[in-house]
């Protein structure tokens, strides 16, 4: 399952974000990870859940990603849940480009059991048809 948290910068979606990850683990049987563009939010997060930091990776696409988060589900047995704040930034794509990112994420997610939820700005751009679905409102 993917769940998106959209708005403009400042709303608050990373705060939602670090309080749902936290949440997740009261009930957790998994792993859960928290990417982020930096390590602002670090040490917002219950030392429990695993950080990363994806600007240690150089990510510089959705095939990277993709990449990337495939790479953490195959190290990681029992992951259960991730979350990744400050999406479009950490892709470096514009948000209208990725529309193949997200069936990838669908695809991930429904393969793996593993649910992932993402803060993406909106940085003045309307949401696109492909991701309403998974707008957490």
């Amino acid at each position: 399952m993917i769940k998106i948290i959209f708005g403009n910068q400042g709303v608050g979606k990373s705060r939602q974000l670090c309080r749902l990850a936290n949440d997740r683990l009261a009930t957790a049987r998994g792993s859960i990870v928290f990417i982020d563009k930096d390590c602002d939010h670090m040490y917002d997060l219950n030392r429990q859940i695993r950080f990363i930091n994806a600007s240690d990776y150089r990510i510089d696409g959705p095939k990277m990603f993709s990449g990337f988060l495939s790479g953490i589900a195959a190290q990681d047995f029992d992951l259960e849940a991730v979350y990744i704040n400050s999406f479009v930034k950490i892709i470096k794509h514009p948000i209208d480009s990725l529309r193949g990112m997200f069936a990838f994420l669908n695809d991930f997610s429904a393969r793996t059991g593993v649910e992932v939820v993402i803060s993406v700005s909106a940085g003045g751009e309307p949401l696109p048809d492909f991701m309403e679905e998974y707008v957490i409102r």
